[in-house]
This record gives structure tokens, C-alpha cells and sequence, in this order.
């Protein structure tokens, strides 16, 4: 069966409107306001493969930088797609080898890795920060000051007066 796959496109500069008008007649494309990031949807019969197509697609029309599935698979990961030079390749197929695993198998390790170790340190460091704020402030109002910032920052700005709705005044 042949499904739709969502694919976000990242690219190493904002696409021009020249580039994004020709990429748009290949595929059809979403950009964000900035257009460094792209999203279209690719019909495959896998995931990789509607990576590999849209690569195959766009490459030569845009600054691609990774492809990725939108959407997590079913153990939680989603897919990525990166063009590496020669020279990388090589590094990680000695790599692979000296540890005796499968190339793709190395990326994938050493990638998830290196993710959870940002996310352990993003935490740890917003851990300091707080330990930081308790000798002169209590948890309570730690916590309250967090969840007022959290909820005005997820509400959209309205009107020249950025207080309007938001109990600013």
C-alpha cells in the first residue's frame, strides 16, 4: 500500500522566491514565514523511501540541509536524511567497522546518544538556573511566576496594547 508521508525540509539558507516557485512546480510545498523550513508530503510505501524521492526531487532545486519524517514511527523515531561528503562517510564506515556494526546502525547510535546527552544538559542547566532563583524566592512562587509566564507566552499578542486579555491593563 502507498501512503502519504509528511516530510519537513530544513535548509542551510532561506530559499529565494525564484527557488521556492520552481521547487513548487516539482512538489507541492508549505514554507514558514522565514523559509528555512519547508513541509510536503510524499506518497511511498515507506517512510525512507519518501525521503530518498523528495532528495532525488528537490536537491538541485533547493539548499537542503536534512530531511525528516514530520510524524515519529512507531517506536517513537522519526527518520532523517543527510547529504555527507565523502570524507564523512568514510570516518563513520571506520567507525562503524572498528566497532563492528553496521554504518547506519553507528549514525543511529551515536545520534540518539548525542541527543539525549543535549537534553540531560538543557535540563541540568535549567536545574541550576532554578537552584539559583530558591535562596530568594520559594518554590511557591517559583512555580506560580513559571506557570503565568508559560500561559501568557503561549497566547497570541492582540491588539497595539500587548496587556489587552491577558489581565495587563
Amino acid at each position: 500500500m502507498t501512503a502519504h508521508h509528511a516530510i519537513e525540509i530544513t535548509l542551510t539558507r532561506p530559499a529565494t522566491p525564484c527557488e521556492l516557485r520552481r521547487a513548487r512546480h516539482a512538489v507541492p510545498l508549505g514554507a514558514n514565514a522565514d523559509r528555512t523550513r519547508l513541509l510536503a508530503l510524499q506518497r511511498a510505501k515507506t517512510p525512507g523511501r519518501a525521503l530518498r524521492v523528495l532528495r532525488h526531487r528537490l536537491d538541485a532545486l533547493l539548499p537542503i540541509d536534512v530531511l525528516t519524517t514530520h510524524y515519529p514511527d512507531r517506536q517513537g523515531c522519526v527518520l532523517l536524511n543527510v547529504t555527507l561528503s565523502h570524507t564523512a562517510r568514510t570516518a563513520i564506515r571506520q567507525a562503524a567497522a572498528a566497532r563492528g556494526q553496521r554504518s547506519r546502525d553507528f549514525l543511529r547510535h551515536t545520534v540518539t546518544a548525542a541527543v539525549a546527552r543535549h537534553q540531560e544538559e538543557r535540563a541540568r542547566h535549567l536545574a541550576n538556573q532554578l537552584e539559583g532563583l530558591l535562596p530568594q524566592h520559594s518554590p511557591e512562587e517559583l512555580l506560580l511566576c513559571a506557570a503565568s509566564t508559560l500561559l501568557n507566552h503561549s497566547r497570541p499578542l492582540r491588539g497595539p496594547n500587548k496587556g489587552v486579555g491577558r489581565g495587563g491593563g
